[in-house]
């Protein structure tokens, strides 16, 4: 390696450049410290898409217990059963990427069990309103983030986020007990607002405590943006409630 005096002392031109900065110090550019700001931020990304549909998984298949028919529990097994297939695809890219699942999907397990356990269904009906109104808002929630990321990152979080039978199955069998008994319409609308409300409470605290995916947020714009973000996934909450024959 150059002696620093010895390499001014042979050109005289580079001894009167200016001392590196702290980017030249490092060894890497302002870009490229971007570069891994947005890696991180995919991995956590990654990270609370994997756990979530491995909860995803383990609700369905726990609910599928509550089901009045065979029928209605082979096909909530099914559905469980694509979830964890989802998980495996984010787990997958994950490992691809070089990271570990389990540490990547770590920070997440508190805030997501909370949610769960704040929102655990009291009946079958309510298991199917969760199943369909706060799936689809995750959904929703992933669609647009992913809207900023690369190409391959973004297809990954299309094909985990693929349909697996929910709305339809949701749809039908909640439209007909509302047929069969229409005073449990009322006790379901109040419970997907609640599931709103606790849905949008879990993602701002995801967002404060982790600041590579609040920086991420911030790529898809300013604060009006975000605005009409937000906005966007309320009225696909309001017309999923429509579809189950609720209010909002």
């Amino acid at each position: 390696m150059f002696d620093p005096v010895d390499d001014q002392d042979a050109d005289p031109a580079r001894a009167a450049d200016p001392e590196p900065g702290p980017e030249a110090v490092e060894g890497s550019s302002p870009d490229e410290a971007v570069d891994e700001a947005v890696d991180e931020a995919i991995v956590e990304l990654l990270g609370l898409l994997g756990y979530g549909e491995l909860t995803a998984f383990e609700r369905l298949a726990t609910d599928a217990r509550m089901a009045p028919t065979l029928a209605d529990k082979m096909a909530l097994a099914s559905m469980a059963a694509a979830e964890f297939a989802h998980f495996q695809v984010a787990r997958d890219h994950l490992a691809a990427l070089g990271v570990d699942p389990e540490q990547a999907m770590a920070p997440f397990v508190g805030v997501l069990n909370r949610f769960h356990n704040l929102t655990a269904p009291a009946d079958w009906l309510e298991s199917l309103v969760k199943a369909y109104v706060g799936d689809g808002m995750t959904s929703d929630f992933y669609r647009e983030i992913a809207t900023v990321l690369e190409p391959d990152t973004r297809e990954i979080i299309y094909e985990v986020l693929g349909d697996t039978g929910h709305a339809a199955f949701a749809v039908d069998r909640v439209r007909a007990a509302i047929e069969a008994d229409a005073t449990v319409a009322g006790r379901l609308a109040l419970w997907g607002r609640r599931l709103m409300g606790e849905a949008l409470t879990q993602a701002q605290r995801v967002a404060l405590d982790h600041e590579p995916l609040a920086r991420l947020l911030s790529n898809m714009g300013d604060l009006t943006e975000l605005a009409k973000m937000f906005n966007r996934i309320t009225r696909a909450h309001a017309e999923r409630m429509a579809a189950l024959g609720l209010s909002t």
